[in-house]
Parts: C-alpha cells; structure tokens; sequence
C-alpha cells in the first residue's frame, strides 16, 4: 500500500486549492492509507495546526522549500497542487526547485493552464512539467491547451476530472419559489452583477425567482480592495430593483451545508467573466449533483455542458443569460432532459472514483522505478 505527501494550500486557508486538497487527501487514505500535507501559508493564514499537517511551507520563506521536500521524501509518492499565484517567488516559481530535490515521484496537478502565459510562466510551466513523475489536467482543454501551447511531453499528461461530493442522499428542500445559486469565493470576475441584471429580466415569471449568492469574499480581494465589489453589488441590486430576491450569505459553507444548498436550488448560474478557467470545482459539484446549470462560455463550462446537462450563453450579456434562465424554469420537460445528461457523467466524477484514477497512477510511477528483475539461467 503506497503512501501519500500532498503539497498544497489546505484547510483552514479558504480557496479551490485547498478543498480540493483536502478532499483528494481524505479519499486516498480514507482506508488506512498513510498520508501526510506540506501545507503552504500566506500572511494571513491562520498558523494554528491542523490535523493531517506534518509541515508548513510559509511563503515568507522562499528557501522553504528545502523543508518542504524533505517532509514529501518521507512518502512514496507526492501530489502537488500548481497554481502560479500560491508558492513564492515570481509567478510561484520556488515549486520548481522542490520538485527537483524530490527522491520520490511526483504527480503534479495543474489547475491553470494559461493560454497566454508570459516567457516567465511559459518556461516555467515547460520545465515544472519536465520535472514531474506525471502531469494531470482535469478537463481534455486544459490538455488540449498544454499540449499545443507548451513544449511538454504528451505522455506525461493525463486527464483526471475534478471530484465531487456525494449529495445522493442530502434531503432536497424545495422552496416555494424558483432558487438560483451562486456559490464561492466572491471577487471581481465573479459576474454576479450580470445575474443580478438577468434576474431583473425575470421579474414577469410568477413567482418570480430568489437568487442565493453563497460565500465570503476572496482573501486576497479582502487585502487589495476590502468589500467594494460586494458593496457594489447591494448597490446594483438596489438600483435594479431586485435586492429583495437576493440572499448574500457571507459564509464559508462546510460540506453538509454546502450540499443542503446546492439541493436547495432549481438551477446554478456561473456568469464567470473568466475566458480563461479550465477547471471549475463549483461547476463539476452542481453537474454531480444532477443540478441544470447556466453558465458563460469559460472554457471548463463549454466542454462539460455543451450538449450536456447545462445551456451556454455569452460573457457579460445579461440578456442571454436571463433567456436562458427562464428556458429552464418555464420550457416543458428541460430541466428532465438536462438531469438525464448528467447520469453518464455523474459516476466518474465522484471523488471515490476520481481518487482511484490517482492511486493508478500513482502505482504506475512507482512500478516504473522499480529495477526490472533479470531472467535468471537454469
């Protein structure tokens, strides 16, 4: 039975990175199996000690990642969470060096994958991935995109999705009128101000929708700017005359509430601003949960939803989205039609299967060290 070192930002720090971490960690040794997280910290963190945490790397330490490599030797394999904006250095290129220190393979998972990176991020992504025992993407365009963007070899790149809870057996809480939701980290980029013009486009339906938009504001949106987006938005809502229809639960939801929620809702709107986001972890956590969803065209939601359980409209066009809003809440037998969709899809996104994919291939890369035994004379 292999062991795991997971380098990543992990819980209590509150962002995607984390809870994906957190989740893969909890499924891989969920038997058993033993484990242990480097977890890396910003200012602001909370420091307090965290079970399952043997080491914390601190972005105030760019040489930690000496440490940090150290304590993942002490596994048979390691995951690492790459995202360009969470180790230190420019663009997080101290990762670069842990990697190489590594005496054990190393799966990397890559959660962006830039199709205009800068020389920096380019070369630094080329050469994170040479470095790699393996490289997982989670959608084909994130694989698409490395592949022919990157100089990388197609061989060391595999497409694992993102897991999902189980929300099977969560109890639906249907409400008396239509619920829309939005959840996560809440910024800029969000595109919460083009939901809340299309739900302004919807004040005919009767009854007329509520619109939940779960989660506190980003940390680092929080550092730069304070509440401004999320003032702006009471602000806008005020003014669209829709303010009453919206609930802002400035709240970090655990997993059980967060599944009440999501069951709760009739349809979840992602009017993400972002041409750029190949992995959604809200998006793959709604279609698991046989929710129809109404999203932009990032790229994650084109691959996932076109012909799937979801309509797609165009960035920043709150027409489009409200139209396609009122199709799922009013049109005959869609909403059947978008839940037949997921059922495919469903069982390889929950995080049981997903975590398998991981070991897979965790032993593959282990296997492939091993020293092949000679045929020995009779």
């Amino acid at each position: 039975m292999l062991s795991y070192g997971f380098l990543s930002t992990h819980p209590p720090t509150r962002c995607g990175l984390a809870t994906f971490n957190a989740a893969l960690a909890a499924q891989l040794t969920a038997d058993g199996t033993r484990g242990g997280i480097v977890r890396v910290t910003d200012h602001g963190d909370d420091q307090r000690p965290v079970p399952g945490v043997v080491h914390t790397w601190s972005a105030r330490d760019p040489a930690g990642w000496r440490e940090a490599a150290a304590a993942l030797n002490a596994y048979d394999v390691a995951i690492v969470q790459h995202e360009y904006g969470i180790y230190p250095g420019t663009d997080g290129e101290e990762v670069l060096p842990l990697l190489r220190r590594l005496s054990v393979p190393s799966i990397v998972v890559l959660h962006t994958v830039l199709s205009q990176p800068s020389a920096r991020q380019k070369s630094l992504l080329e050469q994170i991935v040479a470095t790699a025992g393996a490289v997982v993407t989670m959608t084909d365009t994130a694989r698409d995109r490395l592949l022919v963007g990157y100089a990388v070899p197609a061989g060391k790149v595999t497409v694992i999705p993102h897991g999902a809870a189980e929300l099977a057996g969560v109890p639906v809480d249907r409400r008396t009128r239509p619920h829309l939701l939005t959840w996560g980290l809440l910024g800029p980029g969000k595109g919460i101000e083009w939901s809340l013009r299309a739900l302004a486009r919807l004040q005919d339906l009767e009854p007329t929708p509520t619109y939940t938009v779960a989660g506190r504001t980003h940390p680092k949106v929080i550092e730069h700017h304070g509440e401004a987006y999320r003032a702006g938005l009471h602000q806008l809502g005020a003014q669209l005359g829709v303010a009453h229809a919206v609930d802002y639960q400035d709240v970090y939801h655990d997993q059980e509430a967060l599944g009440r929620l999501i069951r709760s809702a009739d349809l979840v709107v992602l009017p993400y601003d972002s041409r750029e986001q190949v992995t959604s972890g809200v998006l793959i956590e709604a279609v698991a949960a046989g929710v129809p969803v109404v999203a932009t065209a990032f790229p994650h939601a084109v691959e996932l939803l076109t012909g799937g359980p979801g309509l797609v409209v165009p960035h920043q066009n709150p027409a489009a989205l409200a139209k396609a809003i009122r199709r799922v809440l009013t049109e005959p037998g869609l909403t059947a039609r978008l839940a037949g969709r997921v059922r495919p899809l469903a069982a390889h996104l929950r995080w049981p299967a997903v975590a398998a994919r991981y070991g897979t291939l965790a032993e593959e890369l282990v296997d492939a060290r091993k020293p092949a035994v000679s045929a020995v004379p009779a």
